[in-house]
């Protein structure tokens, strides 16, 4: 089964990180992430419970090496585009969804939280392979972050073994920078490369792509290359 871990990325109040590692536990959840924490002590002790090994064993990262490390990326956010046009935060899934998505993942798999005040940042949201929002209530949509947590480690919870490995953080960073490379080779135009790329790090990000079909992906483009090359006038 894919391995998952709960990455909270500077989050405000001890509190919340002590709930957080006492529902996590509660669904069979101990792989924590903190990134730039705030002070953790006794409020943190108290509100993790029983669960007081998860918090003590959290992991301490930054954003980046979470990137590099893990092999598939779920980025939280309560709020979505509206319009195509606008990739960042979209195509967004459901909870349940995310379940689907990386049921058959044999690999490991980081499930990002943002901030308390404003969540994840856009630099944060975007290198990540899927987006999920938790549908809530116009009236009162803003859900506290253990709760947001204990929402997606109740679909996570008792995941089937996976089937297949993914391609890594190195084979996925270096088949977006041989797209990167084929978008200058075909003059893609500056202003669109931004979104251009962030649309294909979602559509390759969600079909969770094998080593072997990287590789095809990389072949097809150099043989478009030399094509490009040797059929110049």
């Amino acid at each position: 089964m894919p391995e998952v871990s709960i990455v909270l990325v500077e989050p405000l109040y001890e509190g919340n990180v002590g709930f957080t590692a006492r529902v996590m536990k509660n669904f069979g959840f101990t792989r924590l992430v903190l990134v730039n924490p705030c002070p953790l002590g006794n409020d943190a002790v108290m509100r993790a419970s029983h669960a007081r090994d998860v918090l003590e064993g959290a992991r301490r990262m930054t954003v980046n090496e979470v990137y590099r490390e893990f092999d598939f990326v779920v980025a939280t956010t309560g709020e979505v585009s509206k319009s195509v046009c606008t990739p960042m935060r979209m195509p967004y899934y459901a909870p349940a969804e995310v379940r689907e998505a990386v049921a058959d993942i044999d690999g490991t798999v980081a499930v990002l939280f943002g901030r308390e005040n404003w969540g994840l940042a856009n630099e944060e949201l975007k290198r990540a392979n899927l987006i999920c929002t938790i549908p809530t209530s116009n009236v009162y949509p803003i859900l506290n972050l253990s709760h947001a947590v204990g929402i997606l480690c109740y679909e996570l919870a008792d995941l089937p073994r996976g089937a297949y490995p993914l391609a890594g953080p190195v084979e996925m960073d270096s088949l977006y920078r041989h797209f990167g490379a084929f978008l200058d080779r075909i003059d893609h135009p500056d202003f669109k490369r931004e979104n251009t790329m962030i649309i294909l790090r979602r559509v390759l990000g969600r079909t969770k792509l094998t080593i072997r079909e990287v590789s095809t992906l990389h072949g097809l483009m150099r043989r478009t290359e030399w094509h490009l090359e040797n059929n110049k006038e």
